[in-house]
């Protein structure tokens, strides 16, 4: 098909970068079993690493970015997905090495499709997006380690960004005692609605100390932050208590020691929602549309933007300036 759409596309040329929308047919498209006409997908940390002229993600050029999205199927060549179904995408090599989102039109492998759960919409989906998933599974993998409404506070990190304003609202509709800690004195009234009773400045929670142990402060904690945040979570959760690490806003680098995990026994859980696999991942999206799913979803939203407000919207979430989450819409 000739069909020309709307794409928001990366390329280097002779060393030259440009960023910015551009016209593409459907024989632009990379392989793959299925097409998809997008409605909506979002701007995510990683997708603002994308969008570096030197970025450290983006594994060939041209290309769309836009690690997830959501929309309805165009045409398959897989009985599994039916033209007109609602269908979404997160993680993998989308946006990265394989055209993502950021178009009218996309063409995938169908191993990384998911059937749109009941109980969301399409702009829901990409209001929580691999943010709202990576928050999920996180919580997931912490109740799957033990953790239990009642067991005490829980502890996100970033609590104003993406994953942290998501994950605070998800514990605090599951019925636990959620803190939240954040850089921004003006977002606390934000948090506070999204269910957090505590709120914690980014100082104190990034602290260098020469203890290896601090006091047993915490049940568990959500991080999507890394570095010095992160050390500081393994030395004041409690025995046997699980830290579930999502990200690295605050640095991949960490100083700390074996003695949070051989004398409180404490668990370090890694969250990749890249490659998740299949049987988690539907488990976590049918979640996401039940239990999971945020009292407060409309209001994480930050803001809605077009194909051409993408560089602009990236970089403010590259800064740490973006509260929520914000949608692309196609």
């Amino acid at each position: 098909m000739s069909k020309s759409f709307k794409a928001f596309v990366l390329n280097k040329t002779d060393g030259q970068f440009t960023a910015g929308v551009q016209s593409l047919t459907f024989d632009d498209l990379p392989a793959g079993d299925v097409t998809v006409r997008v409605e909506y997908s979002s701007i995510n940390y990683k997708d603002g690493l994308a969008c570096l002229p030197e970025s450290p993600v983006v594994a060939s050029y041209p290309m769309v970015p836009g690690i997830d999205l959501a929309g309805v199927v165009a045409e398959s060549n897989d009985p599994r997905f039916e033209v007109g179904q609602e269908v979404i995408a997160i993680g993998r090599d989308l946006g990265i090495a394989h055209f993502g989102g950021y178009a009218e039109y996309t063409r995938l492998p169908a191993a990384w499709l998911e059937p749109l759960p009941a109980g969301l919409t399409l702009k829901q989906a990409m209001m929580l997006g691999t943010a709202g998933f990576t928050a999920g599974l996180s919580i997931q993998r912490l109740e799957e380690n033990g953790l239990v409404p009642g067991d005490g506070r829980v502890l996100v990190t970033g609590a104003t960004g993406g994953v942290g304003s998501t994950a605070v609202n998800m514990l605090a509709g599951l019925g636990y005692d959620v803190s939240a800690s954040t850089g921004k004195a003006d977002e606390h009234d934000y948090l506070r609605s999204l269910g957090a009773t505590e709120i914690l400045g980014r100082d104190e929670v990034s602290a260098a100390t020469g203890a290896p142990l601090e006091g047993e402060r915490w049940a568990a904690g959500i991080d999507p932050v890394g570095g010095d945040t992160l050390a500081y979570l393994l030395r004041t959760t409690r025995y046997r208590g699980s830290v579930a690490n999502c990200g690295l806003t605050g640095g991949p680098a960490l100083t700390t020691t074996v003695l949070p995990f051989i004398l409180r026994g404490v668990n370090l859980l890694g969250i990749d929602s890249v490659q998740c696999p299949p049987d988690v991942r539907a488990r976590v999206w049918q979640r996401l549309a039940s239990d999971l799913k945020p009292a407060g979803l409309a209001d994480a939203i930050a803001t809605e933007v077009t194909l051409d407000e993408i560089p602009a919207t990236a970089g403010s979430i590259l800064a740490g300036a973006v509260r929520g989450r914000t949608l692309v819409s196609l």
